[in-house]
């Protein structure tokens, strides 16, 4: 096939052989299989920001770090030179977070390198050794369905031990390979400490992924890992080991109507002689 533009100078550069195939095109990038030293690798495209369609893009940047301070005061300003580095940053985030997630035992495609916009990562293939389909493309057993999800739910709260929220995991973004899933597409991954929206990322994430394995086996819908979930996380309690129950009940506290309207009275009242006051100074 014809080489993408973007692939060219790698190609150039004898990083890669050919390209085979294009797997997908998506909101913020393209995907092919590529050859790479006798090896069939997946190379990721990212698309310039006018071509992407992932919207939002600022809430999933906020918390995001950049080293040099230059680079942080041309992003805040906009500048061209900003607006490359912060195609640089975007880039580099999914980089980033495959690296660290691998590091704590999460199940993602491994990466090689980013260069120019371009991310070489391993191919993730099924049993027969082709390209893995995703999992909304999966039909599941009611067993398997129960197994994958206990699995994607460890594998959630090792990301999250390791600081890291997805940001957009859903079924369209989960591979399965022979031994099961694996969490692809990470740029707009977050920092659950310093970004603001983490919280309600974090439980829309689980929210999906329980919806999707709940259509197999109705009692995973039962369950409410996300509040848990963040609340350990919150507490500083969680770790990857720890054991989860599914099950959360939010603190209710009661109302005491009648202090309640003793404080409602008695706002009305000093109302009323503020009101009586003035009426008596201006007729004075």
């Amino acid at each position: 096939m014809k080489i993408p533009n973007r692939i060219q100078p790698l190609v150039d550069d004898g990083l890669i052989d050919n390209v085979l195939q294009r797997l997908k095109s998506g909101k913020e990038a393209d995907v092919y299989t590529v050859m790479c030293g006798g090896k069939v690798q997946c190379a990721k495209v990212y698309k310039e920001a006018s071509q992407r369609s992932f919207k939002q893009a600022v809430q999933y940047q906020e918390g995001r770090k950049v080293r040099n301070s230059r680079s942080a005061r041309a992003m805040q300003k906009g500048s061209k030179f900003g607006r490359k580095q912060q195609e640089e940053v975007w880039h580099t985030a999914e980089v980033d977070a495959l690296f660290r997630l691998a590091k704590a035992g999460v199940r993602v495609p491994e990466p090689y390198m980013c260069l120019d916009g371009v991310l070489l990562m391993e191919l993730v293939t099924d049993a027969d050794g082709a390209v893995a389909p995703r999992l909304s493309d999966v039909i599941l057993s009611q067993e398997e369905a129960l197994t994958d999800f206990a699995t994607m739910i460890r594998n959630i709260v090792r990301m999250l031990c390791a600081g890291i929220v997805h940001g957009d995991l859903s079924e369209f973004n989960v591979l399965q390979d022979e031994h099961g899933p694996v969490i692809i597409d990470l740029p707009q991954a977050v920092d659950a400490s310093a970004n603001n929206h983490a919280e309600s990322m974090f439980e829309r994430d689980v929210n999906n992924i329980t919806q999707y394995y709940g259509q197999f086996a109705p009692q995973i819908l039962e369950t409410r890992y996300a509040k848990e979930i963040w609340h350990l996380f919150e507490d500083g309690k969680l770790t990857p080991e720890t054991v989860l129950t599914g099950l959360f009940v939010e603190e209710v506290h009661a109302v005491d109507m009648d202090s309640l309207l003793d404080e409602i009275i008695s706002a009305e009242d000093e109302y009323y002689d503020r009101q009586r006051a003035a009426k008596e100074r201006d007729e004075d």
